[in-house]
């Protein structure tokens, strides 16, 4: 370009795209008239020619000439006949249409927009505004100057971004997030709908109370630990279990100084030395957060804690503490009646074993070691009637007991107590005894005789069976 008007140069401004002048003007051109450049190949050989543009409304012309090597582009307005103010008309255009753009634009937002004077009036609203604002007036009345006040000024005053709501009569409450740019004359406001972001509030606000009263009523202590290993949440059990008070908790202590208050009330197992406790400290975090800590603590005073870490999302940690002193004691109980049982039928002469419903050996004494040579309480997980029956075949005369033992403990329902005696291959002749205990039980006991002397009856002779 090695000339123009003011009128072409402000034409050129308001075209779409950025570069040199040529490439600016085809793009504001191109869209108004058809084929541009490829009539514009023409203009060497013709000389001169007019090109009429797109449609029939606002029409222009664009009059090109050249001659000794030079283009000249002129537009006109096809209703005028001054081409001396087309240029100026064209730019005009141009800007009437980017300011109906932006009315468009404004109007179509999603959001409420408006001005503000210095007085607070409102003075200008885009389309959504004034539908809110129609729908508060009241019926029959019309839209006034200046324009109805939809929220307080509480954010026009304050300068900072806020949050109201917006409540019309028979529609449910709207919530906004508004914001505000300070202008010379006013202000310039902005009015987003947070509705979404309000249920979503509401929910999670739900849910942290729905939460928040489901741990408080858990008896299981719970601490979680975010990243930096700081306290962030916990429960009224954490307090009571490790004695800790809920000022302390309250400023967010670290996992290494809750552990520490923890081991000055004696809530943690007492170390041999505290350079091996802060070196467990550590791996207890690290344990935790992997999801493999899980131990069992026994304090001074006889409670007994078991103790399990979690991972959870973005590095957090959870420490859940829960008081089994009572599980403990029941257990140690169990065990007490269990070795006192054992050490009662030990005392006993005759041989006892107890076999449950599907067959397995639960207990058996001291005499029954004793009289069938070995002790099936080292292998009673893999011990069951019938491999103790092949056991009792070996060292006794042949006899159809076993076989009836076998059938005798697999039966389900009423039962009756049998006996039956068997011999030896020592010759003792054994008593025994068969008997239904509760849950589908059976007890078998063994009494041993003296061995038959001279005169007596073969040893290895069966002995025949009878019902009790």
């Amino acid at each position: 370009m090695i000339d123009s008007t003011s009128h072409a140069r402000a034409l050129l401004a308001a075209s779409p795209i950025t570069g040199a002048p040529w490439a600016r003007l085809m793009a504001f051109l191109s869209s108004r008239f058809e084929n541009l450049e490829a009539q514009l190949s023409r203009l060497p050989g013709d000389g001169a020619i007019d090109i009429s543009s797109n449609g029939t409304t606002k029409p222009l012309i664009l009059r090109a000439e050249h001659a000794g090597g030079i283009t000249r582009l002129t537009l006109l307005d096809a209703l005028k006949d001054d081409p001396s103010r087309g240029g100026d008309m064209l730019a005009q255009r141009a800007v009437l249409d980017e300011l109906t753009l932006l009315r468009e634009t404004v109007s179509s937002a999603p959001m409420l927009v408006w001005r503000e004077n210095t007085a607070g009036d409102v003075v200008w609203a885009n389309g959504p505004y004034l539908l809110q604002a129609c729908a508060i007036i009241e019926d029959g009345k019309e839209l006034g100057w200046p324009l109805p006040r939809l929220f307080n000024r509480a954010a026009t005053r304050s300068g900072k971004d806020q949050r109201q709501s917006l409540t019309i009569s028979g529609n449910p409450t709207i919530w906004f997030d508004l914001s505000s740019q300070a202008e010379t004359d006013g202000h310039l406001m902005f009015a987003v709908p947070a509705d979404a972001v309000v249920q979503a509030e509401v929910a999670l606000r739900d849910f942290m109370q729905t939460l928040t009263k489901t741990f408080a009523q858990l008896p299981i202590g719970l601490a979680i630990f975010d990243r930096q290993r700081k306290l962030q949440l916990f429960n009224p059990a954490l307090m009571d279990l490790t004695q800790l008070p809920a000022d302390f908790l309250s400023l967010r202590p670290s996992l290494l100084a809750v552990l520490d208050a923890m081991r000055d009330r004696k809530v943690l197992p007492e170390p041999k030395d505290y350079r091996d406790w802060r070196r467990q400290i550590i791996e207890i975090e690290k344990a935790a957060a992997s999801g493999l800590y899980e131990e069992t603590w026994s304090l001074s005073d006889g409670q007994t804690y078991k103790v399990i870490g979690r991972p959870h999302p973005n590095g957090a940690l959870a420490l859940l503490i829960e008081d089994i002193s009572t599980e403990m004691l029941r257990t140690r109980s169990y065990r007490a009646d269990l070795e006192l049982g054992q050490s009662v039928i030990d005392q006993m002469d005759e041989a006892i074993a107890v076999f449950s419903q599907n067959g397995q050996l639960v207990i058996s004494n001291n005499s029954y070691a004793t009289l069938w040579g070995h002790d099936p309480a080292e292998t009673l997980g893999d011990t069951t009637v019938k491999t103790l029956s092949a056991h009792w075949r070996a060292l006794s005369a042949p006899n159809a007991i076993w076989a009836e033992v076998e059938d005798y403990v697999a039966t389900v329902g009423d039962r009756d107590c049998w006996r039956g005696e068997v011999r030896l291959l020592d010759g003792r002749l054994v008593a025994c005894r068969f008997s239904p205990l509760i849950g589908g039980s059976t007890l078998a006991t063994f009494r041993a005789m003296q061995p038959v002397e001279a005169g007596q009856a073969n040893p290895a002779e069966s002995v025949s069976l009878r019902r009790a």
